[in-house]
C-alpha cells in the first residue's frame, strides 16, 4: 500500500532506517521490519534547519505538540483521543523518607485509556489510517491491546487483540466495549505473537506489535520531549524505566538525540542515566546485560502481576541495550514481593495507585540506592506507566496491614 497523496505535510521525516544496518526504507510506502535484517525500523528527520522552542508555547498540551518531529504527513490523518502532555510530579514525602535530593515521578497512567501505550498506538494506527489499512491485529500483555483496540473504534477499523488468558478481568473487558474481536490463550506474549501471526496469516490486518512497524516508537518518544520540556530544558540524572518491548526506553533516548541535534538542548548536556528495569519473573534484558546468555531469542519467562513486563523475547534487544550502553546505564529485576511493596508505598507515602510496572522502578530505585549506583544528591525521575486500577485482579488481597 502506498499513500495517494499527501496534503499540509509539515512533517519533517526523511527515511526510515534499518536499526542494524541503517539501510533507507521510504516513508511513503507502509513497512513493517526491515526489508534488509528483518529489524525494527527507525524514522530519521531533517534536523538541520532549526524549530525554535517557543513555537511550542501556544500549542495544545498533547503528544502533537511535537508535530514536525512525528512521522504523520497529514493532520486530517490524526487519530487523537488527547494523549501525552502527562504530568511530571514530585514526591516530595519519599525524598523526605530516603533523604533524596529530588524525586520525581511522570504519570503515564493519566493518559487515554490509562496508560503510555495510547501514545504508540494513536501514532501507530494515525499511520495506519494514512496508509488505507482497514484492520489491524495486536498481541499484547494488556494496554497494549486495550490503546489499539480504542484508536481503531476511533479510526472506524477492525481491531483483534490476542492475550493471555491470566490478563486481568480489566484488560479485556475493556477491549470488548471498543468493539475489538479478543482472542484468549494459554501463554505470554509470544505465544500470543505466534497465535496473531496464525490468523493473519493472509495478511489482511497490519500487525502492530512492538517494534514490528516503525510507528509506535515515534509516539513513544514523545515522553522524551515532555520531560526535556516540563523540566524546563534540564534534564535528570537518571530515568528508571519499566522495559518490557522497550519501545519507550527507546524512544526516550532518541528523543534526547533528536532534541540535540535541533539545538533544544545543549550538544554538551550530559545526558540521564538509563535504567530498564524488569520483572524477575521474566527478565531477559538483565539476562543479556549481566551476561548470563548471549541474547533473548531462546528465553522463557515467568507471568508476573506486572503484565507489561512479562515480554520474554523482545524484538529491540540490540536497540535497549544500546541505549544502555551509550547513557552508561543498567538492567536490573525486580521480584513480584518487592513490587507489591512498592505499590504499598507510593499508595501510603505519596497517594498513588500506580501499575506494578511503577512499583518496579520505585524499588529499582532503592536497590539501586542501597547498592551506591545512585547517589542521594541525584535527580531522579521515575516512570509510571498506567493506571494501577487495572491489575486488581493481580493484586487484590496482597496487601499487608
Amino acid at each position: 500500500m502506498t499513500m495517494e497523496t499527501i496534503t499540509s505535510s509539515i512533517s519533517r521525516i526523511t527515511t526510515l532506517a534499518c536499526s542494524n544496518c541503517g539501510k533507507a526504507h521510504s516513508p511513503l510506502e507502509l513497512q513493517t521490519l526491515s526489508g534488509c535484517c528483518a529489524l525494527p525500523l527507525s524514522a530519521k528527520y531533517s534536523l538541520t534547519e532549526p524549530i525554535s522552542k517557543e513555537v511550542l508555547q501556544n500549542r495544545a498540551g498533547t503528544m502533537w505538540r511535537y508535530r514536525e518531529l512525528l512521522p504523520l504527513l497529514s493532520d486530517k490523518n490524526m487519530v487523537s483521543l488527547g494523549e501525552g502532555y502527562t504530568p511530571i510530579l514530585t514526591l516530595a514525602n519519599l525524598a523526605a523518607k530516603y533523604n533524596l535530593n529530588s524525586l520525581q515521578l511522570k504519570d503515564e497512567g493519566q493518559n487515554p485509556t490509562g496508560s503510555f501505550k495510547a501514545r504508540g498506538l494513536s501514532m501507530a494506527i494515525s499511520k495506519a489510517k494514512e496508509f488505507g489499512v482497514e484492520g489491524c491485529i495486536i498481541p499484547t500483555a494488556g494496554n497494549a491491546g486495550v490503546a489499539m483496540a480504542s484508536y481503531c473504534a476511533k479510526a472506524n477499523m477492525r481491531a483483534v487483540v490476542v492475550m493471555p488468558r491470566h490478563t486481568p478481568k480489566a484488560f479485556r473487558e475493556e477491549c470488548y466495549w471498543y468493539g475489538a474481536e479478543v482472542h484468549l490463550l494459554d501463554g505470554l506474549i509470544n505465544d500470543c505473537a505466534a497465535k496473531a501471526k496464525e490468523l493473519n496469516a493472509e495478511g489482511q490486518l497490519l500487525d502492530v506489535s512492538t517494534l514490528k512497524e516503525p510507528y509506535r516508537l515515534e509516539g513513544k518518544k514523545t515522553m522524551g520531549f515532555e520531560i526535556a520540556e516540563q523540566l524546563n530544558w534540564n534534564l535528570p540524572d537518571v530515568i528508571l524505566y519499566p522495559a518490557g518491548g522497550g519501545t519507550g526506553l527507546i524512544g526516550i533516548w532518541k528523543a534526547f538525540r533528536e532534541m540535540q541535534q535541533l539545538g533544544w538542548l545543549p550538544a554538551s548536556i550530559k545526558l540521564p542515566r538509563m535504567v530498564a528495569v524488569q520483572a524477575s519473573n521474566c527478565q531477559p534484558l538483565v539476562a543479556t546485560y549481566t551476561g548470563q546468555q548471549a541474547n533473548a531469542q531462546q528465553y522463557n519467562g515467568q507471568p508476573t502481576i506486572a503484565n507489561g513486563l512479562a515480554v520474554p523475547r523482545p524484538i529491540g534487544e540490540q536497540m535497549m541495550l544500546q541505549v544502555l550502553h551509550e547513557s552508561q546505564g543498567t538492567a536490573i529485576g525486580i521480584t513480584e514481593e518487592e513490587m507489591i511493596t512498592g505499590l504499598q508505598e507510593l499508595g501510603r507515602v505519596e497517594g498513588l495507585f500506580v501499575a506494578p510496572e511503577g512499583a518496579a522502578v520505585w524499588m529499582a530505585a532503592r536497590k539501586l540506592l542501597a547498592s551506591d549506583w545512585l547517589s542521594e544528591t541525584e535527580h531522579i525521575l521515575l516512570l509510571n506507566t498506567g493506571s494501577g486500577q487495572k491489575y486488581m485482579d493481580n493484586i487484590e488481597g496482597k496487601y499487608k496491614s
